[in-house]
């Protein structure tokens, strides 16, 4: 008898430390390449509230040593989930365990610390580079099998870290940010918190690494070194699921050299002005799922990203097996972003289902000179866009460069860019990216590729799509750019403009306008260009440096 008892009892146990909300089951549907299924969490039957470890609620007194306690015994324990209760939590930062769940209860928030004393420097990566930051509000390094679940709301404080553009606020916003406290820069274009922010941003020449004092001068600028909210560092197995994560001081959730991460059901938030406001940037990662999602932030939502230049060609750990599924973006400046810091490659990645709704960018692909890299085998379909007020699908190698063509069929002034570099390892590749079913409405440019002239854009395929833009298409150093039974409705400017690339089929493209649809073919690299059957000979303008017989 008491061996069926313990029987028994091994089977509840099992029962309760099941994977936790496992996966949706079709979630690995029509996915384009093989990946392994992503191993999920599973925590021991054990639970805790911070209230047993003297947490108070009220937002006025400072928890971090409750948390510290749950997590740290709960950890030496074996594991389990931690509760929040509904309330408001202070605390400063929190460092997640091996095997720890962190579940906030319906109507639980918290909020860290604006005592910038409270989160030491340490060595850590922020936007691809090996630097020095003041360490997350919550972070984990070195650990496996960790969580962040439940319907609760986790919130930076990222306003008491951020400097502010006077151009990104209203004349009364700006008015009201002055009057609270902090300095202004010398042009009292920038606000900042303290003088210790001011004093980071004007030793920074590198984006915001202050490279112009030394190491040991860091502690003076402390404040600058805005962290990310969410660090999850050589993790493996991984979940968020449920919460609210917003108003971070920078980026928002960074996983980064982890594996086996699912990302779901959260709200992801920053106000729209916040300085590197991303939602979320999953860099040098493998096996990752991402699926109903909502972002509403102030930089990219979605990101992809493997390091940046040097930095990110000696880490060499790509972000591959990456599935984005049923998402929705409103304000950001890119809906699913690769690059720009993607020097360590970037591949296997799935997207499909997503919603944007005025979004910058839609679908947003950067890079630069200088970042080595290759992106390779990106799918993207059924995707939705409205009111997007630059690229619905933008691909640029010139990100933080000059483009070729400062205006539409402006030879002159691609003739300053278009310098060709020797192909190095700080060379960059964008190849084999395949669209479908891709929608837009009311949206400023349907599709925009700029390339390098060294390294042209490659084997980019969009079909089955409709674009209703003010602007169509530009495709600019690419090689092998094929649009099948894709319909762009346009207001303004050419139907096409084709400058320095080869290999492009747009024979099945139907473009709508109120006026005659005018096609450009510029550049003496030009050859092998299919244009539509529809488009009158006298409307297609080609310019005398393209090659002969380039437009067949």
């Amino acid at each position: 008898m008491k061996k069926y008892i313990k029987i028994f009892g091994l089977a509840i146990a099992a029962v309760f430390a099941a994977p936790t909300n496992a996966q949706d089951h079709d979630i690995y549907k029509n996915i384009e390449f093989k990946m392994p299924q992503v191993k999920e969490t599973n925590f021991p039957n054990r639970v805790v509230s911070i209230e047993q470890y003297g947490a108070k609620s009220g937002g006025i007194v400072k928890n971090t040593e409750a948390f510290k306690k749950a997590i740290v015994e709960t950890n030496q324990k074996g594991g389990g989930k931690i509760t929040v209760p509904r309330g408001i939590w202070l605390t400063g930062p929190i460092e997640l365990k091996s095997n720890i769940n962190l579940h906030l209860e319906d109507g639980a928030l918290i909020i860290f610390s604006k005592d910038f004393n409270d989160y030491p420097l340490i060595e850590t990566s922020f936007e691809g580079l090996n630097t020095t930051r003041t360490v997350s509000p919550i972070y984990a390094k070195d650990v496996q099998n960790i969580a962040i679940t439940g319907n609760g709301v986790i919130d930076g404080n990222g306003d008491a870290w951020r400097f502010v553009k006077k151009g990104k606020m209203t004349d009364s916003q700006w008015k009201t940010l002055v009057e609270s406290g902090g300095v202004l820069s010398d042009d009292k274009k920038i606000w900042f918190p303290s003088e210790g922010s001011k004093l980071g941003y004007v030793s920074s020449s590198n984006f915001n690494v202050p490279d112009k004092i030394s190491k040991e001068d860091l502690i003076k600028v402390k404040d600058f070194l805005r962290p990310v909210m969410v660090s999850i560092v050589n993790a493996d197995r991984v979940l968020l699921d449920g919460p609210t994560f917003q108003n971070s001081p920078a980026w928002n959730i960074h996983p980064l050299m982890s594996s086996n991460i699912i990302i779901r059901n959260l709200t992801v938030r920053n106000p729209w002005y916040s300085q590197n406001g991303d939602g979320l940037d999953v860099e040098s990662c493998k096996n990752v799922l991402i699926y109903n999602n909502t972002f509403d932030v102030g930089d990219d939502a979605i990101c992809i990203k493997s390091g940046k230049d040097q930095d990110g060609r000696d880490r060499g750990i790509a972000t591959e097996n990456v599935i984005i599924k049923n998402n929705t973006v409103y304000h950001a400046h890119g809906g699913v972003v690769i690059g720009s810091e993607m020097s360590g490659g970037v591949k296997n990645v799935h997207v499909s289902g997503c919603t944007f709704i005025g979004t910058d960018i839609g679908l947003r692909f950067k890079t630069t000179r200088g970042r080595g890299g290759i992106v390779e085998n990106i799918y993207v379909s059924n995707i939705d866009m409205i009111n997007i007020p630059a690229q619905v699908i933008g691909f640029s190698m010139f990100y933080e460069g000059k483009s070729p063509i400062a205006e539409e069929g402006d030879t002159e002034s691609a003739k300053t860019a278009e310098k060709t570099y020797p192909i190095t390892a700080e060379t960059p590749t964008f190849r084999n990216m395949f669209f479908k079913n891709i929608n837009a409405a009311t949206s400023e440019e349907a599709i925009n590729i700029v390339g390098l002239a060294e390294m042209n854009i490659q084997n980019i395929v969009i079909e089955d799509s409709y674009f209703d833009t003010k602007k169509a298409l530009s495709i600019i150093d690419a090689d092998g750019i094929q649009l099948k039974n894709v319909t762009m409705k346009f207001t303004e400017g050419n139907a096409a403009t084709i400058y320095n690339s080869k290999n492009i089929d747009l024979t099945t493209v139907k473009f709508e306008s109120s006026k005659t649809p005018i096609i450009k073919v510029l550049g003496n690299k030009t050859s092998k260009i299919k244009l539509p059957k529809s488009i009158n000979k006298n409307n297609i303008s080609i310019s005398k440096d393209v090659q002969k017989n380039a437009v067949l």
